[in-house]
């Protein structure tokens, strides 16, 4: 186990670099959620509009956790939509999906953002980093959950 003063510098910036993506996608889901939330409509309203408060909720601690331990590795973490626009995998929302569309969106990008924390375990794991490890653990536990509840709602 390494602690962050042990990681040399080389896989430091490996391991952010693939935190930085985990990052991007995070927040360009958190900003999609909260676009939903906001212009969802139709008979599922209330239920959705409440889910997705949740789900954004979590993102946006989620988005803090993620920053910090780039900070605490001693990299800069990408905090602009430029940057984030580089590095996401999500597809920004456009248009005005129906609710059930909105479900169908989400359900693929928290797929999306669980593959990314997936790939990002290499790094962490040749480092020997265990406090990465435990986030993308904690990340991927939560993406895989709400992917699961909301394919759950399309069936």
């Amino acid at each position: 186990m390494s602690s962050v003063i042990d990681i040399n510098p080389d896989e430091k910036k490996a391991i952010c670099k693939d935190l930085s993506a985990l990052l991007a996608d995070t927040y360009t889901l958190y900003l999609k959620t909260h676009n939903y939330h906001w212009n969802v409509t139709g008979p599922m309203f209330s239920t959705l509009h409440l889910m997705f408060e949740t789900h954004y909720n979590e993102l946006a601690l989620a988005v803090d956790l993620i920053a910090e331990r780039i900070r605490a590795l001693g990299e800069r973490a990408p905090a602009s939509y430029a940057e984030f626009g580089k590095l996401t995998s999500i597809k920004e929302a456009t248009g005005e999906p129906k609710a059930m569309d909105m479900v169908k969106h989400l359900l693929g990008d928290h797929e999306i953002v669980g593959r990314t924390a997936s790939k990002s375990f290499p790094s962490a794991e040749k480092a020997g980093d265990q406090a990465t490890m435990d986030l993308l653990t904690q990340r991927l536990q939560i993406h895989e959950k709400t992917a699961w509840m909301l394919r759950s709602f399309t069936e």
